[in-house]
């Protein structure tokens, strides 16, 4: 790739302030949102598409043979002489994964890419332990470099931010390798966040396809830096891969520039394309947008959070 015991102290706004404690006040207002039938492996406070046992009423369907008769209506049997099965509401517990692109091209832009897309997991996760969601943060480099354990509740706050502080660009990137290693791994349907600049040398749909295949409902944020859309360069330059060293002469020009930004355009508005085609969602973000504005803004209108 180129190119705890007590509640949360959101006094704190994390070392250096990943997010400020007015943000969390407002986030405190939101939860996230899925299209998709959920399979949780304990009681959450989500209310499933599935029938279920829970104590909420939902509906009635005919007895037959071998159903427990624990929940026959007997008031509707002595009514109308025939037999009845109450439905309750399933409530289960959402899966969100968060997939940081933690490759070394991701340490780039003022305020580098990297530290945007923390920025965005420490809010969207922090939406999701408030909402008793299943909350995990995975760090791709050449395949998937190190995970959260798996975060439930407001008290995991602080374990969550303390995981997102210590994020360093580490490795190489390789995405198709990750992607294909969570896909395998994780196979209970959920959210799947990607962030990520895709700027991966074996392209981008090796990688997006492995998701595509999977379970989850997958949202797709491309974070670059406001240099890489709009590069301050000219002259004779040696341009360096920063991952493997691989160095280019170039001359740069205004016509030049120009051809650039129109493939970048032609680049992004590629994968803009594939991940609607398969229904996910897609945004691009440059470093430096605000992080509010994007979760109030644009997850809401794609309907992640609300």
């Amino acid at each position: 790739m180129a190119t705890a015991q007590q509640p949360p102290d959101t006094r704190r706004g994390t070392s250096d302030s990943l997010l400020s404690p007015d943000f969390l006040r407002r986030l405190e207002r939101l939860e996230l949102v899925t299209r998709k039938a959920l399979i949780g492996r304990m009681k959450g406070e989500r209310r499933s598409r599935r029938r279920g046992q829970s104590v909420e009423f939902a509906d009635y369907r005919d007895y037959t043979p071998g159903d427990d008769l624990r929940f026959l209506d007997w008031n509707i049997y002595g009514r109308l002489d025939r037999l009845f099965i109450k439905l309750f509401v399933e409530e289960e517990d959402l899966h969100f994964h968060i997939l940081i692109d933690a490759s070394k091209s991701m340490d780039f832009g003022t305020p580098t890419k990297l530290r945007f897309a923390t920025q965005i997991a420490a809010a969207l996760g922090f939406v999701g332990l408030i909402g008793q969601d299943r909350v995990v943060v995975h760090l791709l480099g050449e395949g998937i470099t190190r995970s959260s354990r798996p975060l439930r509740g407001r008290r995991s706050f602080i374990e969550l931010l303390e995981f997102l502080e210590r994020v360093e660009p580490e490795a190489e990137g390789d995405l198709h390798r990750s992607l294909r290693q969570f896909a395998l791994t994780y196979r209970i349907p959920g959210i799947a966040l990607v962030l990520s600049d895709f700027l991966d040398k074996q392209g981008y749909e090796p990688a997006l396809r492995y998701l595509a295949a999977s379970p989850m409902e997958v949202h797709v944020v491309q974070v670059l830096a406001r240099e890489e859309l709009d590069p301050p360069l000219l002259g004779d330059l040696r341009l360096i891969d920063c991952e493997d060293g691989e160095e280019l002469p170039v001359t740069i020009s205004a016509p030049l520039l120009q051809r650039y930004r129109q493939r970048l355009r032609a680049f992004c508005g590629g994968i803009e394309r594939w991940c609607l085609a398969r229904e996910m969602s897609y945004m691009l973000a440059t470093s430096d947008a605000d992080v509010e504005s994007v979760v109030f803004d644009h997850f809401r209108r794609i309907g992640l959070v609300k």
